[in-house]
């Protein structure tokens, strides 16, 4: 690409947050027509330098140029203007509006004193065209896929004029054939001359699409290479600073009895119309992992509610050990074997002021051992908790601090330490490696293969396909509340599953249109 000046260049950014520094020095170049990749673990400071790029935060330090000249982009307005669009994770869409309108609004072409309705659904298709979008300008958005809402995003930035595109995860919340189509339009954007920047943890996609990769590491720069001259095990190294690796060697399952069974289990929804989780069937034995496959939002969030006890069923039945607890409470449960690795640490399973040692007893069965005439046993919880940090590894500077001070990492092997520690017969574990470094996602899954090892049953709900292949002995794959089917994870590919996963396909039969 020669010597041609950076489209943008970060000189040095530095952003502190209280008790933290965010962004350490960081130095970067973006080329025009490539696709850059900032590779790091959460909170490693990605998307806290792609804010100041889009102008959400100020720089303490540093400087950033665009097309040569220094720039002080003071807030969203001004990145436009510069030619710079962000495509969040989370979208800002209005639903019941039209896909044209929702690209038009706030610059809405006009016609006397109305919008040019016209002009726009024109304007939107041609851009929708030029770049392999294939969106329907007069639909409206709450009738459109996750993935096409996506490409809304991505032409409200065109249309703004973007030449300049940051993409902050955008494959989260997608299925595989989602997937595959954004790395084509990325692909695309590029070729026509866009430069884009795109904040992912997810090696294959890096390798897939990327030209070059820069690579935070705590907030600092540890290095920008040529994506063909790496692989993913360099940059998973170079991300968290040593060796990992994440395909552990797995023996064939050894089941036992049926633990969990699940009969036609139905979740109303939250208007008592269409259930949220309809007629779900299955059952998982002693000694294997059971994944369920879908995209965020089919109705796995409530299934776990409906199995914890924090929500009842409209119908069906639910069987631990033979026994029916469809009807018995959170403690009851974990009283007959379930312990629950939950989606969200910090909300459901941390009381984040509570010290370490006081959240390794939370929930626990065995309120003799930890509670004396209605006091705390406080130095059978201190040796309970010594126990327990040394054998997870939970690193904290004493096991008295407040729990909102430790990593994610560490906060997660905390709650697994007190779920295991119980020693359940059936364990449930919900996105259990969200937000983790390489190194804390190999200590997971070796923790719940050793679980499967000791002869417990484990519900892996992952919206991680490669997750779901490394650690299950059958997946179960959810759309709209039910369940399509269940593969094989050693002879379903990702195509099958990802058809499955939009409802477009089930186990055993071809695709449907």
């Amino acid at each position: 690409m020669g010597q041609a000046v950076p489209v943008v260049e970060l000189r040095g950014i530095t952003k502190r947050f209280p008790g933290i520094v965010a962004n350490d020095a960081i130095s970067l170049e973006l080329r025009k027509g490539e696709i850059h990749a900032l590779l790091g673990e959460n909170g490693a400071g990605k998307s806290t330098l792609m804010s100041i790029l889009f102008g959400l935060y100020q720089p303490d330090e540093g400087e950033i140029r665009v097309n040569g000249k220094p720039q002080a982009i003071d807030g969203p307005g001004k990145a436009i203007e510069l030619g710079i669009g962000m495509v969040h994770q989370h979208f800002k869409l209005v639903q019941p509006f039209t896909v044209a309108e929702n690209i038009v609004l706030g610059i809405e072409p006009s016609k006397g004193l109305s919008i040019n309705y016209r002009q726009a659904n024109a304007k939107v298709k041609e851009l929708s065209e030029r770049y392999g979008l294939m969106v329907d300008p007069t639909v409206k958005v709450e009738n459109i896929t996750v993935g096409m809402q996506q490409r809304v995003e991505i032409l409200k930035t065109l249309y703004r004029g973007a030449e300049i595109l940051i993409f902050d995860e955008p494959t989260a919340v997608l299925t595989v054939q989602e997937i595959h189509e954004l790395m084509q339009i990325l692909k695309r954007l590029a070729s026509e001359g866009k430069s884009i920047i795109l904040i992912t943890h997810k090696l294959k996609e890096i390798m897939e699409v990327s030209d070059r990769v820069t690579i935070i590491r705590r907030g600092k720069v540890v290095g920008t290479v040529n994506t063909s001259e790496t692989n993913e095990s360099e940059l998973a190294e170079k991300m968290v600073g040593r060796r990992v690796s994440l395909d552990k060697p797995k023996e064939a399952a050894k089941t036992g009895e049926i633990v969990l069974e699940l009969s036609g289990v139905t979740v109303a929804g939250a208007d008592k119309g269409k259930p949220v989780v309809d007629g779900v069937s299955f059952n998982i034995r002693a000694g294997e992992i059971v994944g369920i496959a879908g995209v965020d939002g089919n109705g796995q969030h409530e299934l776990v509610e409906a199995l914890t006890g924090l929500r009842s069923l409209q119908s069906g039945g639910i069987r631990l050990n033979g026994r029916d607890i469809a009807r018995d409470s959170i403690k009851d449960r974990i009283k007959a074997g379930m312990a629950n690795i939950p989606e969200d640490r910090q909300k459901h399973g941390l009381v984040l002021d509570f010290s370490v040692s006081e959240n390794l007893i939370l929930g626990s069965p065995e309120q003799d051992r930890f509670f004396k005439g209605g006091f705390l046993n406080k130095s059978e919880i201190d040796r309970h908790a010594s126990k327990l940090i040394e054998a997870y590894d939970v690193r904290t500077p004493d096991i008295h601090n407040k729990t909102r001070s430790l990593s994610g990492g560490n906060q997660q092997k905390a709650i697994i330490a007190r779920e295991m520690e119980r020693d359940p017969q059936l364990l449930i574990a919900v996105q259990p490696t969200r937000g983790l470094d390489i190194g804390a996602i190999s200590f997971v899954h070796d923790r719940l293969l050793q679980a499967r090892a000791e002869g417990k049953a484990v519900l892996l709900i992952s919206y991680e396909l490669d997750e779901l292949h490394r650690l299950s002995d059958r997946i179960q794959v959810i759309f709209d509340g039910r369940i399509m089917g269940e593969v094989d994870p050693l002879k379903a590919g990702d195509d099958e599953i990802g058809l499955m996963m939009a409802g477009k396909m089930q186990a055993g039969k071809g695709a449907s249109a």
